[in-house]
């Protein structure tokens, strides 16, 4: 018997849910004394992205409220690892930079997580998971079309 289209569409998110769940356990662990994965994950986009971004930027790139990037970057800004500034055209409005220290702490981390990375890339095997890129990127980029 054929599986459905909503049948095959639960599996997919239920396994996408676990493997996040367990993926988000395992890097969290290994994640350098007091970095919390949001920590990781927003020195992780302006590592690499270039320029200064706003919090409502990072908010949006990261799907949560202004409120929640707000305290994350406030986190950060105490260890040091951003630098916020005001818009000097219009003080209501912050940019947000990597700082060295920053740079450093997530090199730190990357260099922590890259080895679990690594063994996942092995077990699953490495032309699986170069097959399997193009289809999370595009479930990504449909996921991230939510007009609400």
């Amino acid at each position: 018997m054929a599986e459905t289209a909503e049948a095959l569409a639960a599996t997919l998110f239920a396994e996408l849910f676990m493997a996040d769940q367990l993926a988000r356990g395992r890097v969290s662990r290994v994640l350098p004394k007091g970095m919390e994965l949001s920590h990781f994950s927003v020195l992780n986009h302006l590592a690499r992205t270039p320029g200064e971004k706003t919090p409502a930027q990072l908010a949006r790139a990261f799907h949560v409220t202004r409120g929640a990037m707000t305290n994350t970057l406030a986190r950060l800004e105490w260890a040091g690892h951003v630098h916020i500034r005001p818009d000097w055209d219009d003080a209501r409005r912050k940019f947000v930079s990597i700082s060295p220290s920053g740079r450093s702490a997530y090199d730190a981390a990357l260099a922590a997580i890259a080895p679990l990375l690594a063994e996942v890339v092995r077990g699953v095997g490495e032309a699986r998971v170069r097959a399997a890129l193009p289809v999370l990127r595009d479930l990504r980029n449909q996921l991230g079309d939510d007009p609400a």
